[in-house]
């Protein structure tokens, strides 16, 4: 069997649930449980395992780094509240779901202020699930969270 591509490794919690998620002869994902895989779901997702649906973010700040990838990309931006600058990893859909969505590489240049909406890690890191961003022209953009609470329009 090959093994489940773990997403960038957010926590050990976060790691566990990506590396449990197995691909079958059959072309089916399963959880690997023991010596036996059992089916629990034909698509994985961490998001479930990491993320808070309530613990809702709206942030804002400027980009630090952008990860095109698969199965997920992640944004990266640095948040000032209060005097104190955070770097926030920010989870969104995989790469070619954005670039579907109308995301474009020259958008998130790094100092680009962009504000977006999500939901906060489970264990209070700042790390987030993005629903969407809003660039500093307006323009909004879905990030094709896997959350099961986002209504995109």
């Amino acid at each position: 069997m090959l093994t489940f591509p773990a997403d960038p490794i957010v926590n050990d919690e976060h790691q566990e649930a990506c590396n449990s998620w197995v691909w079958n002869a059959k072309g089916v994902w399963e959880r690997g449980v023991g010596p036996e895989p059992v089916l629990t779901s034909l698509v994985p997702d961490s998001a479930y395992v990491t993320f808070d649906q309530n613990k809702p973010v709206k942030l804002t700040g400027k980009v630090t780094e952008m990860k095109w990838s698969n199965p997920h990309a992640w944004i990266y931006i640095d948040v000032t509240t209060n005097g104190k600058t955070v770097n926030w990893a920010c989870e969104t859909g995989g790469a070619n779901s954005l670039i579907r969505r109308g995301w474009r590489k020259e958008d998130l240049k790094f100092g680009t202020v962009l504000s977006m909406d999500g939901w906060q890690a489970r264990n209070g890191s700042p790390t987030a699930n993005v629903r969407s961003i809003t660039l500093p022209d307006g323009k909004r953009l879905f990030a094709g969270s896997s959350n099961t609470a986002v209504e995109e329009k």
